[in-house]
């Protein structure tokens, strides 16, 4: 009981660090919150639906076509995301942070919409093939490879994401950007082409962490990117907006208060969200930057 307790607090932690990992990263490049990041991200189960509808062969390797899937679907949802930039959120990026924030949120609502009205019986929850290595495409079997699966994929997303920012010159100029991007722009780096780079990655990780979450709870819903997207946003906050290191511990600290939520404290189970809600009031509280967070001085 013990072990499995373990393994579901650290593959929805996982889950929860990869939807972090694009908020920290949109708001430490662009200084945006990007309350559509849930929504945009869940549009990626519903294309692995419809491509697994279009594209299944007899006779295909199950998990290859898994694979080939996925691979379409967050490349996609990066590039929606890209496109969502370049056509509306980029307009808001000199404005103040509150319209940019109103702009988001309508914008999530648009794309939430449009997956339910769109895709057929999109109001109604779509079973959802677990997508792990060696299991079925129509079944839930092989639940322990599926979250070990997970849990490798944050792990290797974590460290191409490190090695990104940290030892390329794209990662260089990103980083410029982030820290100053008038002095990034005299220097002669292309801004725009960075918050764009910015979007299509944070948007593909979100749309791998919405097809892992689906896979894992065997459905995926039109909504399901509303409450993804706050606790995405919730353990980002926890951990310190923009912080790489504390988005995915953020996102452990959450899972974490749930599992115990579930197993350990008697009858707390309805109340899960309230505790996790609340330890994110107490942080920012106690510490409005979060635990990695840095205080962003500005000079008058």
């Amino acid at each position: 009981m013990l072990a499995q307790q373990l393994l579901n607090w650290a593959t929805m932690g996982c889950l929860y660090a990869l939807f972090a990992l694009g908020f920290s990263l949109i708001f430490g490049i662009l200084k945006v919150i990007h309350f559509s990041h849930g929504d945009v991200a869940m549009t990626a189960p519903f294309l692995c639906l419809a491509l697994l509808h279009f594209v299944s062969a007899p006779g295909a390797a199950p998990a290859l076509l898994a694979v080939a899937v996925l691979v379409l679907a967050v490349a996609a949802v990066g590039g929606l995301g890209w496109g969502l930039d370049r056509t509306i959120i980029r307009r808001f990026r000199d404005a103040p942070p509150l319209m940019a924030l109103v702009a988001t949120v309508a914008l999530g609502i648009m794309v939430r919409e449009a997956i339910r009205h769109l895709y057929p019986e999109g109001s109604n929850p779509h079973a959802f093939p677990n997508i792990a290595p060696g299991a079925s495409l129509t079944g839930k079997e092989g639940a322990g490879s599926l979250a070990l699966t997970i849990i490798a994929a944050t792990a290797l997303i974590s460290g191409l994401l490190y090695l990104f920012l940290y030892r390329t010159k794209i990662g260089l100029r990103t980083r410029a950007v982030s820290e100053d991007p008038v002095v990034a722009r005299i220097l002669g780096i292309k801004d725009g082409q960075v918050f764009g780079a910015t979007f299509f990655i944070a948007s593909a990780i979100g749309a791998t962490a919405a097809v892992l979450m689906s896979s894992y709870v065997g459905m995926a819903r039109f909504d399901f990117g509303i409450l993804v997207g706050l606790l995405g946003f919730s353990a980002a906050v926890i951990g310190g907006l923009g912080s790489m290191p504390g988005a995915i511990v953020g996102g452990l600290i959450i899972a974490g208060v749930e599992t115990l939520a579930q197993s350990v404290i008697p009858g707390a189970t309805p109340y899960r969200l309230a505790l996790v809600f609340g330890l994110v009031m107490l942080v920012l509280i106690v510490r409005p930057t979060g635990l990695f967070g840095r205080a962003l001085i500005e000079k008058v």
